[in-house]
C-alpha cells in the first residue's frame, strides 16, 4: 500500500505535562521513522477516547504515565479512573483480536491487569538506566530479536508484574525486576523499560516528575547526570521494528 493510503499508527498518551508529553510523541516519531501524519496522538488525560475502530490503525502504542494501576481505588482521580476504564475496554478488544499493540511501562500494568498478571509494588526500579536481559523466548521473538541479548535501558516505576499467567511469554528480565517485557498472543507487547527514551528524554521527565514520588526532588540533577553518562543506545530499535512489522 502506498504511504498516502497507509493506515497510521496511534499513540495513546496520558501525560498532563506538555513538555514531557511532546517529548514522548517526538521520540516515538523519531525512533519509529514516522512522519507526523503516520502517528496520530490522543491525549486521554484531556479528553475521552470515545468511539474507536481498531481497523483504522496499523497498530497502537501506549506511552508511559504518572498513573499506576495498583494505586488504591479511593486514591485515584476521576481522570485516572476514566482512563483506566477506557484502556481496559480497549485492551480487552486488542487481546481478543490479537491486534498489534506496544505498551511502554504503563502498558505493563494496563495489559497485565487485563490478562490476570499480578501487578504490585514488589519490584519497583529507581529512575535511571538498568541492564535488561532477553530470555530465550525474547531472543527469537519477532519484535525483540533486534535487540542485543543484554542491553541498557531507562526505567523508573513504582509497580511491575511479579507473576505472569500461564501461556504468556516473558521476553526480558533484569536483576531488579523479573518481567521487563512480555507478549500476549502473537502481536500484543508490553515493556517495563522505555524503548523511546534517550538521555535527553530522561532528563525532561526527571524535571517533569520530580515531585511525583519517584525520587527525592533534590536528587534530580544527579539523576540527570547518571542518565547522560550511561550507555542507553539500543532500545529505540524496538520502536522501529514494531513499525516495520505492522505498517501497511
Amino acid at each position: 500500500m502506498s504511504e498516502a493510503h497507509a493506515r497510521p499508527f496511534l499513540l495513546l498518551a496520558t501525560r498532563a505535562e506538555d513538555e514531557a508529553a511532546d517529548q514522548e510523541y517526538a521520540a516515538f516519531l523519531r525512533y519509529g521513522g514516522l512522519a507526523p501524519h503516520r502517528l496520530r496522538r490522543r491525549r486521554l488525560e484531556r479528553e475521552p477516547l470515545g468511539e474507536f475502530d481498531l481497523d483504522e490503525y496499523a497498530g497502537i502504542i501506549l506511552g508511559g504515565s504518572p498513573f499506576t494501576v495498583s494505586d488504591p481505588p479511593d486514591g485515584k482521580s476521576p481522570v485516572q479512573r476514566r482512563v483506566e476504564a477506557e484502556l481496559g475496554d480497549l485492551v480487552a478488544a486488542v487481546v481478543r483480536q490479537d491486534f498489534p499493540f506496544l505498551g511502554a511501562c504503563y502498558g505493563i500494568g494496563v495489559i497485565g491487569s487485563q490478562i490476570g498478571a499480578v501487578i504490585d509494588r514488589t519490584h519497583p526500579e529507581p529512575v535511571g538506566p538498568t541492564t535488561v536481559t532477553l530470555t530465550d523466548a525474547g531472543r527469537v521473538d519477532p519484535l525483540l530479536c533486534v535487540l542485543p541479548p543484554r542491553f541498557d535501558a531507562f526505567v523508573g516505576h513504582k509497580e511491575s508484574v511479579s507473576e505472569l499467567p500461564d501461556g504468556v511469554d516473558r521476553l526480558a528480565t533484569s536483576d531488579t525486576c523479573p518481567v521487563q517485557a512480555f507478549r500476549v498472543g502473537a502481536n500484543v507487547y508490553a515493556t517495563q523499560f522505555h524503548p523511546e527514551l534517550d538521555a535527553q528524554g530522561m532528563s525532561t521527565r526527571i524535571d517533569a516528575y520530580k515531585h511525583h514520588g519517584y525520587f527525592e526532588p533534590g536528587e534530580a540533577e544527579s539523576l540527570k547526570q547518571v542518565a547522560r553518562s550511561g550507555n542507553v543506545v539500543h532500545p529505540g530499535a524496538l520502536v522501529r521494528r514494531f513499525v516495520q512489522l505492522y505498517e501497511d
